[in-house]
């Protein structure tokens, strides 16, 4: 594959990115399973394979998110052979010390490329930039499992969750990692 450029988006970027197919296909799901006693409180979470692959919507409404963009402290875009391929999102300061990552996307037929982590590698190099984050947090849904592993390959660590995080009621997880 071709090398590919990644840039700060630019107005006519914005028409290809909401063009593109946000959802995905998973065959595994984190499952959480809570325990509440009186004085304790256990939260586990495990990897389950589903029976069949499954075809999931973004959380976000498409119709929204260049709205949504504009209030964003970076978007970063992945081109290819001059044309957008993919898109990340990041948000600041959000947490102390932390740059949030809300929206990673690539193209469908190019996914599973390299295009994803490079992206956020291009985000991580984006934090060391910008004074005030030190720290990169990555959001995703918990039947993002192409989104999980690709966050443990890069060295991201589990660090929370939010349930009914999303507006149609799904849980985010969250992965986060130290830069500098």
């Amino acid at each position: 594959m071709p090398a590919i450029e990644i840039r700060p988006a630019v107005a006519p970027d914005i028409p290809i990115l909401l063009k593109m197919d946000h959802g995905y296909v998973s065959d595994y799901v984190w499952q959480v399973d809570f325990q509440i006693a009186d004085t304790q409180i256990d939260i586990n979470f495990r990897q389950v394979h589903l029976p069949r692959s499954v075809r999931v919507d973004y959380p976000r409404p498409a119709k929204g998110l260049a709205d949504d963009w504009a209030q964003r402290s970076g978007l970063l875009v992945a081109i290819l052979d001059g044309e957008p391929v993919g898109y990340i999102s990041m948000m600041q300061p959000m947490a102390a010390l932390t740059t949030w990552v809300t929206d990673l996307v690539v193209t469908q037929p190019l996914r599973r490329k390299g295009i994803g982590s490079a992206l956020v590698l291009a985000a991580q190099q984006w934090v060391a930039e910008h004074p005030g984050s030190r720290r990169l947090l990555l959001e995703m849904q918990t039947k993002n499992y192409p989104a999980i592993s690709m966050s443990q390959k890069l060295g991201f660590d589990f660090c929370g969750f939010n349930d009914h995080h999303y507006a149609n009621n799904d849980m985010a997880l969250f992965f986060t990692k130290w830069i500098g």
